[in-house]
């Protein structure tokens, strides 16, 4: 089969290798779709603190069963699927107390561990999550992403009937808007500095769209939602100034959801976050849970995948994917990499 390795930054070389052999407990899938975020992309510019190469990408991932191994039960071949790419120890506190994506030695397949980017990959049962026979491979491929929205909306309790603010309209803020709304949302205002995804923001949900390069976030946030402003605000871009600006305008006694992943140490005002009394929260990753909510709101029908996919590359152009990226980054939500050009 073929393997894509990322040997070095910006450095992607195809290998033959043999299709792996299962044990008892893992299935044989092949792959389908890969779905490429912006935490590849900083492995493939050599930004990711986490990581060292040669590696295998490839985390966000639809495929189809192909073999089972004898002890593997409730499965069948020819299932569609997705992987949850969390390998965790399952020994620490965390892990036994239901939070394994917090485990203290989490590694996440595509980073400290091998990824997907093959045309066939050999995995434990557990980490399989059927989809539906009527979901797309495309689709497929996003659940990861939408699981990462289920989980943060989760953390700032009952959003229903609340007044929220998403910080950010890339492909995370514009699903993490969808959610809540399906979660009841009363109203959710969205801010970037790109017209081009504030629009794609409005066609997907979002009440109020604003370009911060051009308005006072908090003069806007007061003419959306009066005086008491916003109960939550999520920043899902993740920098001194979006942060700044939800920790300056946060009504006092709301909340804060940290999303995003600061590149860097961060630079904000604790005393004012202190005066105010805001509870600080933050999101990381999801569970099991989480994807069988995110599958279930694409099935009622309650989350639009496709505006968000802005283009396919076959397994073959796999760098040309990253160029893409790295030339229309304003315009490009979700690449995703055709490992086999199954529609179904």
């Amino acid at each position: 089969m073929l393997q894509a390795v990322m040997a070095a930054p910006h450095e992607i070389e195809f290998k033959e290798i043999p299709v792996p052999e299962i044990k008892p407990e893992q299935v044989l899938v092949q792959i389908k779709r890969i779905g490429v975020c912006g935490s590849d992309m900083h492995v493939n510019h050599g930004q990711h603190p986490y990581v060292s190469y040669p590696l295998i990408q490839g985390h966000e991932v639809s495929a189809k069963i192909i073999a089972l191994g004898k002890a593997v039960t409730g499965l069948q071949v020819g299932q569609k699927v997705t992987i949850e790419p969390q390998v965790y120890c399952g020994e620490c506190y965390p892990c036994t107390h239901g939070k394994y994506n917090l485990c203290e030695d989490l590694k996440v397949m595509g980073f400290q561990t091998i990824g997907t980017a093959s045309e066939y990959f050999a995995v434990d049962a557990s980490k399989i999550t059927p989809l539906p026979d009527g979901m797309s491979y495309d689709e497929g491929a996003m659940i990861e992403p939408l699981a990462v929205t289920v989980h943060a909306c989760k953390r700032s309790g009952d959003v229903k009937d609340k007044k929220v603010v998403v910080l950010g309209a890339g492909p995370i803020g514009i699903l993490l808007c969808q959610t809540l709304k399906a979660y009841g949302a009363a109203e959710v205002m969205m801010t970037d500095i790109s017209d081009y995804r504030l629009d794609l923001a409005k066609r997907c949900g979002a009440d109020y769209v604003y370009n911060t390069k051009h308005v006072d976030f908090a003069k806007v946030v007061v003419e959306c939602f009066g005086k008491d402003k916003a109960d939550i605000i999520y920043d899902c871009a993740g920098n001194d100034i979006t942060m700044g600006q939800a920790i300056a305008n946060a009504r006092k006694g709301s909340i804060i959801v940290l999303l995003a992943v600061f590149a860097g140490m961060a630079t904000v005002d604790l005393a004012k976050l202190n005066d105010s009394e805001v509870d600080l929260y933050t999101s990381m990753m999801y569970r099991h849970e989480d994807y069988l909510e995110a599958i279930r709101l694409v099935e009622e029908g309650k989350i639009q995948l496709k505006p968000l996919m802005s283009k396919h590359f076959d397994f073959k152009d796999y760098p040309e994917a990253y160029h893409y990226i790295d030339n229309n980054h304003e315009t490009t939500m979700k690449v995703l990499i055709d490992v086999d050009g199954d529609e179904g």
